[in-house]
């Protein structure tokens, strides 16, 4: 999985895939992201957009597709590592990808500025690969660094567009297909309109619902999920 010599914080969730990735705008981010994570793309990629276009999902999958091409990857989630010093970046431009995601997290952050400017210049040098996500595109992020902000610019800069709502139904189909068990159109609906409409609030839901119908031996049916919810 990942290099011994990453800390396991580093890890990636297991079973975020670009197989099971449903989002059909963002086709041509998904290819930028194959290619970059085979190690025959782009050497620099940022993506951006909301909170429910799978950001996340598609740098985990980049570094599952890269390690299953025997490359070396770290998965760096901002959200969870900014309370930790710059110097998590030391060493990492020895591997063979980097991605780092929630990049706003950090952004305006002096020591973290610095840190990241000259860990672009590092990559750049040893030919790694270096991924980043943020909620906004480059020139907004909180960064008072022109010089970062070049380098956030370095390669494509790719916008992930939001499911529209039978894209949203399609998602959870296929996240249940991969849990083995089917979810009904009406019953897919039905989770639409009582719950919240961000792809997170929906997976969690569904997986919630997923664990009911295995302990009681239930199928997912319109009645037994609202008596849930």
């Amino acid at each position: 999985m990942v290099s011994e010599q990453i800390p396991l914080r580093f890890a990636w969730r297991d079973g975020l895939s670009f197989d099971n990735y449903c989002a059909p705008a963002n086709a041509e981010a998904v290819h930028h992201l194959q290619q970059a994570a085979a190690g025959g793309g782009e050497q620099f990629l940022f993506l951006w957009g909301g909170n429910s276009v799978g950001k996340s999902h598609l740098l985990q999958a980049a570094c599952q597709y890269a390690a299953e091409h025997q490359r070396t990857v770290a998965y760096l989630p901002m959200a969870e590592l900014a309370e930790l010093s710059p110097e998590i970046f030391d060493g990492l431009e020895q591997l063979s990808l980097v991605c780092i995601d929630d990049l706003q997290r950090i952004a305006g952050n002096a020591r973290w500025d610095e840190a990241l400017f000259h860990f672009y210049n590092r990559v750049r040098d040893a030919g790694g690969v270096l991924i980043t996500a943020a909620n906004v595109t480059p020139a907004a992020l909180d960064t008072p660094l022109p010089d970062l902000r070049s380098r956030l610019c370095w390669g494509p800069v790719l916008q992930l567009a939001e499911l529209d709502d039978a894209g949203k139904v399609a998602a959870l189909q296929l996240r249940a297909q991969g849990r083995g068990f089917d979810l009904p159109d009406d019953v897919a609906q039905f989770l639409m309109r009582r719950s919240a409409r961000d792809m997170g609030s929906l997976f969690a839901l569904l997986d919630r619902l997923d664990e009911a119908s295995l302990v009681q031996q239930r199928k997912l049916t319109i009645p037994f999920v609202r008596n849930l919810i």
